[in-house]
């Protein structure tokens, strides 16, 4: 269980890593208490305590200081850019950051706010009762081993914690994580990841997410990826697109419309890797070369459903992403599927409803989305199909308003909507000249041009096999597609131009 450094980089860094890959098998996704703690004191002394557990829970202190006085409460740093609600998304403490005791109680009770519900009294309510002071309070302890008291005791002590329910709480979260802590050898999942090609991103990481912070203490220890694109590259003004497995030809038709105007929007796509709509998305994305992101409920090792496999094994290879929070071997079971839909509810910077039944798991994405903020989007269906009952359900209860085609899309996710006006240039470019791209090309430079990847450059070769033509004739109308203004040259190869003519 113990982080070690063997990686070659600032031993620091490394053990942070460790620390946090360790976690990710230790509790399961969406573990609040957890998320506190290691926000608390971080994810190496968060580990360390634990370890210290198994052997009496009284020797451990933290390597790092954690105020809890009023003056470093009062030299806390706000974000002004945030409502000062105590539902807002916390952004996990760093080196040297300052943890206000009032916040770590409320998130570790798992309340709404300080206030909370109506809970059993504070210990120094009690002691006014005639409990000795410092006695903790025996009888919400039985059954405990006595080693995990102390630690809890001790753990609270060093937070400034007194209230006996999050002592309770991080008893039995402490139960839980004890069962697998044992097993845990973060080296093994990251040689395994290795030789699978991938990598471990972690916050504070060039490529993390930040717009996954805003789950909060619910947030992903790390994130264990797939691919050859930057995460944060990947999730930059993308958009979430999910809805039923057991979908029709018409949801189909529609998310993959959508899906690929989107990248001709210069976007994105997030989904689920599942039948149904998810591989709608994700096929239709790579079919016009761009960027999709699936989350997956088990390890990035375990292709999930079996039906797809070749799908996701398509969007590693073809510049996409495979994420998941929990590391390689880990089963994807029915819990981690739903607890996965909030990381594709963070993960877009809006999300859209493609078909979904009355009791959809999709309902679940799209409401997470709204209440982290994201703006939801649902497609109507016909008034008959029961495969759109539940887009309809989230449009008549104000969680998600009409979508019908992507200009609508990027419109509602407003400020990453930038794409929106580019659009409305393009057609009033067309409208005025009354000209299209492919006007005034032959059939080769037409095959080229839609041969083009809209983002990252392909070389000859490979635009050569998706167009069907030689090398030499792609050379030849690569030509006078630059000419036009609709082909750029980089180093890496050739795309196609933004604006072009």
């Amino acid at each position: 269980m113990s982080a070690r450094s063997t990686t070659g980089v600032d031993p620091a860094d490394d053990e942070e890593r460790l620390a946090r890959a360790a976690w990710s098998r230790i509790a399961e996704p969406a573990d609040s208490t957890a998320g506190a703690l290691v926000r608390a004191v971080g994810p190496v002394d968060a580990l360390r305590w634990l370890e210290s557990l198994a052997t009496g829970g009284s020797a451990w202190s933290p390597a790092r200081e954690v105020p809890t006085t009023q003056a470093s409460r009062d030299r806390e740093t706000v974000d002004p850019a945030r409502p000062p609600s105590s539902a807002a998304p916390v952004t996990p403490a760093g080196p040297g950051e300052v943890v206000p005791t009032a916040r770590v109680d409320a998130t570790l009770l798992g309340t709404a706010g300080p206030a909370g519900p109506a809970g059993p009294a504070p210990t120094s309510t009690r002691r006014q009762r005639g409990r000795p002071d410092g006695q903790l309070v025996q009888d919400d302890l039985l059954g405990c081993p006595a080693s995990v008291r102390r630690g809890v005791v001790g753990l609270c002590e060093v937070l400034g914690v007194d209230d006996p329910t999050v002592q309770r709480r991080l008893m039995s979260a402490a139960g839980r994580w004890l069962r697998r802590a044992g097993r845990v050898d973060p080296e093994v999942d990251l040689t395994n990841l290795g030789r699978l090609g991938g990598r471990l991103v972690v916050p504070g990481d060039r490529e993390w997410p930040v717009q996954i912070d805003d789950l909060g203490d619910e947030a992903p220890f790390c994130l264990w990826a797939r691919g050859t694109v930057r995460v944060d590259e990947a999730l930059a003004g993308a958009v979430s697109i999910v809805g039923a497995r057991a979908s029709t030809d018409y949801g189909e038709r529609i998310a993959a419309e959508m899906a690929a105007d989107l990248v001709d929007a210069r976007r994105g796509t997030v989904s689920g890797g599942a039948y149904g709509i998810d591989a709608a998305v994700h096929r239709a994305t790579l079919a016009v070369d761009g960027v999709t992101v699936a989350f997956l409920a088990g390890g990035v090792d375990r292709l999930y459903p079996a039906g797809n496999t070749a799908l996701l094994r398509a969007v590693v290879d073809r510049g996409g992403l495979l994420l998941s929070e929990v590391p390689p071997g880990a089963v994807p079971s029915r819990v981690r599927f739903l607890r996965r839909n909030r990381l594709i509810a963070a993960a877009g910077r809006s999300t859209v409803v493609v078909e979904a039944a009355w009791r959809s798991g999709s309902l679940v994405t799209a409401r997470l989305a709204a209440g982290l903020g994201r703006p939801v989007g649902a497609v109507p269906g016909p008034v008959t199909s029961a495969a759109s009952a539940g887009s309809h359900r989230l449009m008549r209860e104000g969680v998600a308003v009409c979508v019908t085609d992507v200009a609508e899309v990027l419109e509602l996710t407003g400020a990453a909507g930038d794409g929106v006006a580019e659009l409305a240039e393009q057609e009033a470019r067309r409208d005025e000249s009354g000209a299209r791209p492919h006007d005034g090309l032959d059939d080769r430079a037409t095959a080229t041009l839609d041969a083009l990847p809209v983002r990252r450059p392909a070389t000859v070769e490979a635009l050569a096999r998706s167009a069907g033509l030689a090398p030499h004739e792609v050379m030849s109308a690569l030509g006078v597609l630059e000419v036009r203004g609709q082909a750029v040259r980089s180093e890496a190869g050739w795309r196609r131009a933004g604006r072009g003519r």
